[in-house]
């Protein structure tokens, strides 16, 4: 190992000790009771609140899946998606997030999602809890492994290690420290993190802008390659039969432009949607202390996913123009940031960077783990297995839960050549489309009832399935983001359902009339 990989090894090891710190400080709080360990007994600041729900929301994607998109094939994908999250996260944090920390409590001051949607509709035989908890075990396994696949490619590039290795040796930190610290110590290191991986986006962009020869020299760079630069066209890298782009006279072969037709801006602009049924940020809108605090917490996520998402999307543009050959391949297109930050830096403040993706890893993965661990534990172990449970042993199966499903993330992370973009936006769309509809419906329509609900979250999980495995490969009008497809499909069948069946109760349109009257305009 050379000087200048060992100062970036020591800076991230400084790093994670801090992270380690924290969770050290935070983990009696956190484990006087399962209340604090899910849900930090409803005490986030709006600090903390706004940036946790970005941190642990964006992973490892924001420093490596959208600039490697963008890096690939252009602007346009990498562009109207950023718009769609960032219009989806305003959204979200305007129309559900009150109704939502107020309904919670209403609720039997549910603590996780299932059992917010379980005590919503007064389940008694607990279905609703029981689908949801598993739809949650099923969408955060993929999703974990996408944070993994973030660890090993990180390790594996910096110090030239096997991926494999290094992938569960950043499995096994996630996992230590989510075991520690709960909800609390999660919240406090993301706010951390989102800090990081902001300050280390705009650092690199700048810089890498400055090695490039200036913010001009990379436009003509970009408008040099055919639909690169463009909102409505394609970059369209030339690649042989094992998907590596050909490079001729040193420059990167790049075919026609692609066209982008509205219908792919419609597919990109639908990953907006599925804020709405994101459990890691719906559980920040219940866990904040003051309804009224979530104002500005809305202002403070506003402005971090929109410097976050435009700068990581402009790190793409500007690594083609620095580095146009060091990544042929879609995978390895996801390893430009690295590539930038090891080389615009000294190796101290490189290993700092660095620790920006491991941040946006950690924010995402003990965030995914420790809400599907809480989904097994608190709602299906307690809820219906042993309702009975002592707090004690809901927290000890929570601990055995998060193992568990630790090693599964592992084995889906396994493949080197995985694309951290495909994988999240696969998970994306199995919570936006299973959550996200029944989610708006229950806070704002009254006559949806228990069938509704079910028939909702099956249709939406299923289709999304369905849409990816069999109807996308079709491709030309098939060929839109499985989300958009599910996410109607979903609001269908609630309504339908809804509608076909007996209304809800009287005890359960009041608890709806009780929350809706209290409700402020801003």
């Amino acid at each position: 190992m050379d000087g200048k990989t060992l100062q970036i090894m020591i800076a991230m090891i400084i790093y994670m000790t801090i992270v380690i710190v924290i969770g050290v400080v935070f983990a009696k709080r956190a484990n006087k009771s399962s209340e604090n360990y899910y849900l930090g007994g409803r005490s986030l600041g709006p600090w903390v609140t706004a940036m946790s729900a970005e941190a642990s929301d964006m992973s490892g994607w924001l420093l490596m899946g959208l600039p490697g998109v963008a890096y690939w094939c252009g602007l346009a994908d990498a562009a109207w998606t950023a718009i769609g999250l960032a219009v989806g996260t305003y959204l979200n944090w305007l129309i559900t997030s009150r109704r939502l920390r107020r309904y919670s409590i209403r609720a039997n001051n549910a603590i996780t999602l299932p059992e917010f949607f379980s005590n919503r509709f007064r389940e008694e035989n607990k279905v609703i809890m029981t689908l949801s908890a598993l739809f949650i075990l099923i969408f955060f396994a993929v999703y974990a492994s996408s944070c993994f696949v973030t660890c090993g490619k990180l390790f594996s590039t910096l110090f030239g290690l096997p991926y494999v290795p290094m992938m569960i040796l950043g499995a096994v930190f996630v996992l230590i420290y989510t075991i520690l610290g709960g909800f609390l110590a999660e919240s406090a290191s993301d706010f951390m993190q989102a800090i990081v991986m902001v300050t280390a986006l705009t650092i690199i962009v700048v810089i890498s802008t400055i090695n490039a020869g200036g913010l001009g020299a990379v436009m003509e760079n970009a408008h040099s390659i055919p639909g690169f630069f463009e909102f409505f066209g394609l970059g369209n890298p030339v690649v042989d039969e094992n998907g590596v782009q050909l490079v001729e006279n040193g420059a990167p072969v790049f075919g026609e432009a692609k066209t982008y037709t509205i219908l792919s801006v419609c597919s990109c602009l639908a990953w907006g949607l599925g804020y709405f049924g994101m459990p890691q940020v719906l559980l920040r809108f219940m866990a904040i202390r003051k309804e009224e605090e979530l104002v500005m917490s809305r202002r403070i996520a506003m402005v971090w996913v929109s410097i976050s998402l435009a700068v990581a999307t402009f790190i793409g543009i500007v690594g083609r123009a620095l580095y146009p050959t060091a990544h042929l391949t879609a995978s390895a297109a996801e390893n430009i940031f690295i590539t930038l930050s090891t080389s615009a830096l000294p190796p101290i403040f490189a290993g700092f960077v660095m620790a920006g993706i491991l941040a946006a890893t950690i924010s995402s993965s003990d965030s995914y783990l420790l809400i599907a661990a809480s989904a097994f534990a608190k709602n299906i172990f307690a809820g219906v297995v042993k309702k009975n449970a002592t707090d004690k042993q809901v927290m000890t199966a929570t601990r055995a839960t998060l193992l568990i499903l630790a090693l599964i993330a592992i084995c889906f992370a396994l493949d080197s050549n995985s694309v951290i973009f495909g994988i999240v936006s696969f998970a994306w769309a199995g919570f936006g489309a299973t959550f996200g509809p029944l989610m708006v419906f229950s806070l704002f329509w009254k006559r949806i009832n228990r069938q509704g609900a079910i028939a909702g979250m099956v249709g939406g999980a299923g289709m999304v399935f369905l849409w990816k495995l069999a109807i996308k490969p079709l491709g030309g009008a098939f060929g839109i983001y499985e989300l958009l497809p599910a996410f109607i499909f979903s609001s269908i069948c609630i309504v339908v359902v809804s509608l076909m069946t007996k209304a809800p109760s009287k005890e359960i349109e009041e608890d709806f009339d009780i929350v809706a009257s209290q409700a402020v305009i801003e």
